[in-house]
């Protein structure tokens, strides 16, 4: 199985944590006028041209502060602002904003996480008092019982199931009840406490669509800010081949081989995840070549 390289894990910035508490250097930093800040209204992201919007520092809203970090030689920040800023601009949530990331995709993924983070964890949850942000929006503070709160990712398996050798390999695809016609997806689902990751894949596949996994192969993560999950890759080779949907997250599941899906994806009645999506790199690497169409 040939990968491409995963969309959102191609160009990751250098977080300079230790930057984080060097009031100085972040006081030079902001005065720069080539550091980039990426204004995010609540968990909106400014839109124009196609594009996200960047600013300078003068040109930055009032809100939270957080330092994404550094690339290309340039710094990087975010300002979380009130969700009242979207009323005066293009601001959309992170999922319509998906095809305008380009190559800022990892830091505005980062902005974002800490958006929702932020809006999620404003009180304590051992004593209630109200959050602080510290060492530039990567921490929160209680002022009450002193506990430190640091930001949560929620792994998640997204598995490229196949049966099969040669020209006779297939690939199994699903699709949710409220997807339209012809969109299928692979399979994927959230890790639960005391579990590994292959034997999530395993359940998750044997869940939704009654299929035995044996072998599990890992292929790459991708941070996936939909709110606040790391997509884990893999490869599962599958043991069994019937089919049984669950109904409720599967409405379907289809095996194809490579000559079925380059037919229907040609002639619209497979429609695939977009370019951006892990999801696409797992199909097109098990396929060998890039494939028509998308969401």
């Amino acid at each position: 199985m040939s990968l491409p390289d995963i969309a959102l894990s191609r160009r990751a910035h250098d977080r300079i944590a230790g930057r984080r508490v060097d009031a100085d250097w972040l006081q030079n930093a902001w005065a720069d006028p080539a550091t980039r800040v990426l204004p995010v209204a609540g968990t909106r992201l400014r839109v124009e041209d196609g594009r996200v919007g960047w600013v300078s520092p003068a040109q930055a809203p009032e809100g939270t502060r957080v330092l994404l970090g550094e690339r290309d030689s340039v710094v990087h920040f975010a300002v979380l602002a009130a969700p009242e800023l979207a009323e005066t601009g293009t601001f959309v949530p992170i999922r319509a904003a998906l095809p305008s990331l380009g190559e800022d995709g990892e830091l505005v993924v980062h902005a974002v996480g800490l958006a929702e983070w932020h809006w999620a964890y404003r009180h304590c949850p051992r004593c209630g008092h109200r959050l602080t942000p510290a060492q530039e929006g990567h921490v929160l503070q209680c002022p009450g019982c002193g506990r430190e709160q640091f930001p949560r990712t929620d792994p998640a398996v997204i598995m490229v199931v196949v049966h099969g050798q040669g020209q006779q390999e297939r690939c199994l695809l699903g699709r949710q009840p409220s997807w339209p016609p012809g969109r299928y997806s692979t399979l994927a689902g959230f890790v639960e406490l005391g579990e590994s990751l292959e034997h999530a894949v395993r359940r998750e596949v044997d869940e939704e669509t009654g299929v035995r996994v044996g072998r599990v192969d890992y292929v790459g993560s991708q941070p996936w800010p939909l709110p606040s999950s790391l997509m884990l890759g893999f490869v599962a080779h599958a043991e069994s081949t019937e089919i049984a949907v669950d109904g409720e997250e599967i409405e379907d599941a289809r095996w194809f081989t490579r000559d079925q899906m380059r037919a229907e994806a040609e002639a619209g009645r497979l429609l695939l995840p977009s370019g951006i999506s892990i999801s696409r790199t797992l199909i097109e690497g098990w396929y060998g070549a890039p494939l028509p169409g998308t969401w």
